[in-house]
């Protein structure tokens, strides 16, 4: 089940390699080096944070991952949650919520989760990661125009509000810097697409800020020299209360780290021809999750943009990623004084960038145009997660999509009464189409699809249509894929109910997995043996000599 890829791939190594990883993890660690920080800044806490995040999850990440070229760290889907946790509770909330999170990634890995997360719908997906790259993007607007006045409020349409109220505290320096650093990000992979534009642009605003001495605040003069070094955590603040009220946000976080993880390491897969291992990879994250705040981190998951560098400059094995949270843990602790100048406005501006790329505007849109209950589902996700907040719309999105599966696959079952003929078995194999007749007194009920608790209903319907109860009923299975415990349940019932009328129950063709259940349930044995037939035509001969021999005891 725990199976790194890392130990796979270190045995087939080839030396030839071992350039390619090292080019994309130098370049790599350089690209991640300032969003570790900005996100960090974005998300409430200190800078150092995000760095010590980006070495710890980004190593564990490639050395206990279940994807080859996956790179880890802060992440812009985590920034709202791990805000609101610190907002509400302080670093300490922080670092307990980040553990939790860990601790449930491992359970979902061991679950087997992960081959399940990632079938959630995509318009519940789009619908979260829009709401969050909205949000984001307000959140960044003061930064990046430099606005000056109150404290700025926590809701995101409070804080539209709040910049139309104070337009006139706009920072024109800050403003024209923040989009200097939008414009080259985003235009710069036309001129060379290996350096990305996020730290040309961050270099080009910090130079001409010194070069110039323009009034702009920097990360050196809102946080001062932050500490570059690793700090074992002490727990001894948790209490059973406070794990109560952070479950909601652990599990939000959780979820997160997996949806993004697991989305990424699935692009991963389409650009290299790698298939990675979903539930490793959840353990994995698991694992860096509790390790990242024990040492003065926080969470931190799979990352689209930063596997997706490491791919475009030749990463092949874990080894990049490794080599990559080396490079970084090298600058945390030697060159931590150049991060210092970073104006605000820079990073603000990158933030904004991301935060348009995690918007998937065009899938939005394609989804509104799409069906009506995608677009219900899209929009419901999206308004929840952007006016009540994530903690609310995570779970209710996931609720969503259990009802929206359950829905779909109740459309597939189909329960039919028949009580004149029935199609052959045959039929499906020739290309003849043929017809058995069902004799007097037996009706056959046939099944397709899984026979679980959402189609209970159907069930009942199906029966009350009867109007004089048959000598025989013949169940039809041979398109039952699995039976529940509420579906056991309900054809107990239907037994006992045919038993009572004096009707005999005939089990027509169960399959392996089916007939699997019968056994355990003890309904196999309460039917009987010669009572489940391998096929339509043995049941219908067995229900004749039934019909028979109850006429001839009654004649």
């Amino acid at each position: 089940m725990f199976e790194p890829v890392f130990f796979d791939a270190i045995k087939k190594y080839k030396k030839h390699r071992l350039f390619s990883d090292l080019t994309a993890g130098i370049i790599v660690g350089i690209v991640a080096l300032p969003l570790a920080i900005a996100f960090a800044i974005a998300s409430g806490v200190p800078p150092e944070m995000g760095l010590i995040t980006a070495v710890v999850v980004g190593f564990f990440v490639s050395f206990l991952g279940g994807s080859r070229v996956q790179i880890g760290g802060p992440s812009g889907a985590l920034i709202v949650v791990i805000y609101g946790v610190m907002q509400q509770f302080g670093l300490e909330g922080v670092i307990v919520t980040s553990i939790m999170a860990g601790i449930m990634l491992i359970i979902m890995g061991l679950l087997r989760a992960g081959t399940i997360i990632q079938f959630m719908p995509y318009p519940i997906i789009t619908g979260f990661t829009s709401g969050i790259a909205l949000m984001i993007f307000s959140s960044q607007i003061q930064e990046v125009m430099g606005f000056t006045g109150p404290e700025l409020p926590p809701g995101t349409v409070d804080k539209w509000v709040y910049f139309f109220r104070h337009l006139d505290g706009i920072n024109f320096t800050a403003a024209g810097m923040g989009l200097l650093t939008v414009l080259v990000t985003i235009f710069w992979p036309g001129i060379y697409k290996k350096v990305p534009g996020s730290l040309v642009a961050i270099i080009i605003v910090t130079a001409l800020t010194h070069m110039f001495h323009l009034d702009l605040e920097t990360i050196g003069t809102r946080f001062g020299r932050f500490s570059a070094s690793f700090q074992l955590t002490s727990l001894s603040f948790v209490n059973f209360g406070m794990l109560q009220q952070l479950f909601i946000p652990a599990f939000t976080l959780a979820m997160l780290c997996s949806i993004e993880s697991l989305l990424s390491a699935i692009v991963a897969d389409g650009a290299t021809g790698y298939r990675h291992r979903p539930n490793t990879e959840l353990m994995a994250q698991g694992i860096a999750n509790i390790l990242s705040p024990m040492l003065g981190g926080m969470a931190g998951s799979g990352a689209l943009a930063k596997t997706m560098t490491n791919i475009r400059n030749g990463g092949k094995s874990p080894l990049a990623g490794m080599i990559h949270a080396v490079i970084l843990l090298l600058f945390m602790l030697f060159m931590g004084k150049m991060a210092m100048m970073i104006p605000l406005t820079a990073l603000a501006g990158v933030l904004i960038v991301v935060a348009y790329n995690m918007s998937e505007w065009r899938s939005f849109r394609s989804i509104i145009k799409s069906s009506r209950g995608d677009a219900t589902v899209l929009i419901t996700t999206f308004l929840l997660t952007v006016l009540v907040g994530l903690n609310f719309a995570l779970p209710f999105g996931i609720i969503m999509a259990m009802i929206l599966f359950i829905n779909r696959v109740m459309q597939t079952t189909d329960i039919e009464v028949l009580r004149n003929e029935v199609e052959n078995e045959r039929s499906h194999v020739t290309e003849d189409f043929e017809t058995l007749e069902i004799p007097g007194g037996v009706e056959v009920f046939q099944i397709k699809g899984p026979f679980f608790f959402g189609i209970a209903n159907k069930f009942d319907e199906a029966e009350r249509e009867i109007r004089e109860i048959p000598k025989v009923r013949i169940l039809r299975m041979r398109r039952v894929p699995f039976i529940d415990s509420t579906g056991m349940k309900n054809l107990r019932s239907f037994v006992e109910r045919s038993k009572k009328h004096n009707t005999q129950i005939i089990l027509s063709g169960p399959t392996p997995k089916a007939m699997e259940s019968l056994k355990k349930e003890g309904l196999y044995y309460d039917i009987g043996e010669e009572n489940i037939c391998e096929n339509i035509e043995a049941s219908l001969a067995h229900a004749r000599n039934i019909v028979k021999d109850h006429r001839l005891h009654h004649s």
